[in-house]
């Protein structure tokens, strides 16, 4: 999660879909490539918390029809889908992840890239990360908040769309992360799939965009983790927040 939104860029053409699960450095993914592709970057985990409220609408009315049973639903949803990620350079993080094909149909030229992660410790984070985002009291907390009172909602909706995906919701194991890799092997085209871990750096990434590693820039290292404290602390009353970050 990144600590602000990004807003779409007039004439920006779609390259990249990103389509590693969250907590695999998707915030230092999309740093990375905010600075090769030189544009902005739809992360999905900051533009659902911290973008307008259009934004996470969207999302919820595009899942209710998910996944289409018809054609005309079928069409809806790929318009809807068009006008979320329309001028930005890509796309990370859930809920993107989930429309690959969908995307794909949208913007044949992109390319796919999945973020990967040792998945015991993959496990381990979602662990935490599901603890906190499904207590029960935080649809009252949040109620308040713009955009923010759609988060409860919009995890619903994700614990279904997870459900069908990978059967299984929260906490998710390892056999959502060796579902989703598999899923990701049967949906798209080799020459169009590439998978890099954020520790290997820039060369992995530059290598499969077919580009030049930036000189003397580190590459982006967000702690997800601490973003997503930061938020909380921004967004929740304190007494809330110090229960949520403990657990």
């Amino acid at each position: 999660m990144g600590q602000q939104a990004s807003a779409p860029r007039q004439g920006t053409k779609l390259r990249v879909i990103g389509a590693g699960l969250p907590r695999t450095g998707t915030a230092s993914f999309s740093r990375a490539l905010e600075t090769l592709l030189d544009g902005p970057v739809y992360h999905g985990g900051t533009q659902v918390t911290l973008g307008p409220e259009s934004d996470v609408k969207t999302w919820l009315e595009l899942f209710s029809q998910w996944p289409a049973e018809d054609e005309d639903t079928k069409q809806r949803n790929l318009e809807l889908l068009g006008r979320q990620t329309e001028g930005f350079v890509a796309v990370t993080d859930n809920p993107c992840l989930l429309l690959v094909p969908e995307l794909m149909e949208l913007y044949p030229d992109a390319l796919v890239i999945c973020t990967t992660r040792d998945v015991d410790a993959w496990e381990k984070s979602m662990q935490a990360v599901s603890d906190a985002a499904t207590m029960w009291f935080l649809r009252f907390v949040l109620f308040p908040l713009p955009t923010m009172r759609f988060f409860p909602r919009f995890i619903d909706s994700m614990r279904r769309v997870w459900l069908h995906q990978y059967g299984e919701t929260e906490p998710p194991t390892r056999t959502t992360y060796k579902r989703h890799m598999e899923w990701l092997k049967d949906v798209v085209p080799p020459e169009r799939l590439a998978f890099v871990d954020v520790k290997d750096g820039w060369e992995p990434l530059c290598r499969a965009l077919g580009v030049d590693a930036p000189r003397d820039v580190p590459f982006p290292n967000v702690n997800d983790g601490r973003a997503i404290e930061e938020l909380a602390r921004k967004q929740v009353p304190e007494d809330f927040v110090e229960i949520i970050m403990s657990e």
